[in-house]
């Protein structure tokens, strides 16, 4: 007896059905994507913390939400308003410098503390020499058409601040919703990985919850780490702006490019002042927090998961050049759970990496709530 044909008609339908109804829902949610992306990022990234929590506030769900959502806010915001006032209170003192930056033209001769230096003066002196003589002023002179153009551009930035601002309310209102039904998402996460990939989709989404911590811990961890460090000495050293320098060093940091771009700049104004003794502390300070991410990227990452570095900074970078800044987090996530899942298939069921991806885990315990 013959199986009875397949209604194609009816099932190219459904599926066509089934895919405007997928791209019909993103393009309504597309105003909350990003948000949205944050706030889960967040939400795992930060989940045993709001247990930890919880659990210090006599079991109370909704007073440990409360707490978490105002650490956020002022986490998000209060940062972002500090530098947006220095910035519009410096902005004409900004545009000053980069004209004057512009304008000035080096001696032919190098100040004496630059020659005076240990180890280097000589070399710096020899190097002066040879670049006022091989013309560098031609560089200033090309440099000097942009300067009000960067001053233009500062004050653009400072007027789209405001739909920055709003994206991290919603970003914190839609965590606050994730961590009060913190339960109700991993389950309907888990049961749909199960559905699309057995246990060994749950394991996934187990590893994907582990690299998010991984990043969040060790690129942004370590980014706080060093913005920190280094502003302290900004401020020790006298540098002027210290606060607004300190916010740009962070997005250097979380953006893999590191503080010395701000640092080096710093420190050669704190020599050009006269202040040789800060000069020589903020150059070693400098040489510190520029290379203590060595020590402590890998340390924080290996905290949260336990996946080859490389992996997380290739990871990091082609997230954030693919994707922006929510690429941070999200190009991690996706190159872990691929080599993951192309390591799992390429060694025998009874390795220990394949092992622990296909083997059946047992369901998280639910901790109690309010």
């Amino acid at each position: 007896m013959s199986m009875p044909s397949q209604d194609l008609p009816r099932t190219t339908l459904g599926v066509l059905f089934i895919a405007a109804l997928i791209v019909g829902s993103l393009w309504i949610l597309r105003p909350f994507l990003g948000p949205g992306i944050w706030a889960a990022m967040l939400v795992v990234s930060t989940w045993p913390l709001l247990l930890t929590l919880q659990r210090r506030l006599w079991n109370r769900r909704w007073l440990a939400v409360t707490v978490m959502t105002l650490l956020l806010v002022v986490l998000l915001l209060l940062p972002l308003t500090l530098a947006v006032a220095a910035l519009i209170n410096h902005i004409d003192q900004i545009g000053e410098a980069v004209r004057l930056l512009t304008t000035w033209r080096p001696p032919r001769t190098p100040p004496q503390w630059l020659s005076g230096l240990p180890f280097v003066g000589v070399q710096l002196k020899r190097a002066w020499s040879e670049a006022v003589s091989l013309g560098v002023d031609g560089l200033f002179n090309l440099l000097t058409p942009y300067a009000g153009n960067l001053t233009r551009w500062l004050l653009l930035e400072v007027g789209s601040v405001g739909r920055l601002l709003l994206q991290f309310l919603v970003t914190a209102a839609l965590a606050s919703v994730m961590y009060a039904t913190g339960e109700g998402w991993a389950a309907a996460l888990v049961r749909f990985a199960r559905r699309l990939g057995g246990e060994q989709g749950v394991a996934v989404v187990e590893l994907a919850a582990q690299a998010i911590r991984g990043v969040a811990l060790g690129v942004g961890g370590t980014a706080l780490i060093q913005a920190l460090l280094a502003g302290v000495g900004l401020a020790l050293a006298g540098v002027p702006m210290a606060g607004l320098l300190t916010m740009a060093m962070f997005m250097l940091c979380i953006a893999q490019i590191g503080a010395l771009p701000v640092l080096v700049p710093a420190t050669v104004w704190v020599f050009w002042s006269g202040e040789t003794g800060w000069g020589v502390f903020l150059a070693v300070w400098s040489l510190v927090v520029a290379t203590m991410d060595n020590i402590v990227r890998p340390v924080l990452i290996r905290l949260g998961a336990d996946l080859p570095l490389l992996l997380i900074f290739t990871g990091v970078i082609g997230g954030l050049l693919a994707f922006g800044l929510v690429g941070i987090f999200i190009g991690p996530v996706v190159l872990a759970v691929a080599y993951t899942l192309l390591d799992a298939w390429a060694r025998p069921a009874s390795d220990g990496l394949a092992a622990a991806v296909v083997a059946p885990r047992p369901p998280p315990k639910e901790p109690p709530t309010a």
